[in-house]
């Protein structure tokens, strides 16, 4: 157990993400998150009124298991395998965080952020419908979420997944640096 408790080297995920995408590619099975969201839709009858969602679903079931599987995981982790230290990150990024008024975290993730106070106000509720929003229209208009894009797209070498991963990080980088301090308190 101690082993499976233990910090990993962050090299760890690529390997494992490079081995997946091997085992995809071969089986001819694309990967997308947000793809989900359309074969769920699908299989609740959404075909019978949006031509978008009229596919056959059931042959990306897979996909679906594989979401319903990383919650399970995701939850598992949190409950049964998680040290319960914080997160560790750089001293710089500490002192960045500082300087938008955001705390070190001392679990996952920082309170200011996340914490159950920001479903509290409306400032916060704005911002998740906001950021929802974005989310859902930008995965729509760009045919794919960043997991689709980035790591099944670019194992693909498509073009469209390149400049959409490129597209990723520059908006990453606005939000951060040009958004981000005006939203926070």
């Amino acid at each position: 157990m101690d082993f499976i408790l233990q910090p990993w080297s962050w090299y760890m995920s690529g390997i494992v993400i490079a081995l997946v995408m091997f085992l995809m590619l071969y089986f001819g099975k694309v990967f997308g998150v947000s793809s989900c969201f359309r074969t769920f839709c699908a299989a609740c009858g959404a075909g019978k009124r949006i031509k978008y969602f009229d596919f056959d679903w059931k042959s990306q079931l897979w996909n679906a298991w594989f979401l319903v599987g990383a919650i399970i995981g995701g939850f598992i982790s949190a409950h049964f395998l998680s040290s319960g230290n914080p997160v560790l990150i750089s001293d710089a990024t500490i002192a960045d965080l500082k300087n938008l008024g955001i705390a070190a975290p001392t679990g996952m993730q920082p309170d200011e952020l996340f914490g159950l106070h920001v479903l509290a106000s409306v400032k916060g509720w704005l911002i998740l419908l906001g950021g929802g929003l974005l989310i859902g229209f930008g995965t729509r208009y760009g045919n794919g979420c960043t997991s689709g894009h980035a790591i099944s797209g670019l194992s693909n070498l498509q073009l469209p997944s390149l400049i959409a991963v490129i597209g990723f990080f520059i908006g990453g980088l606005i939000m951060t640096h040009l958004l981000l301090p005006y939203l926070l308190p």
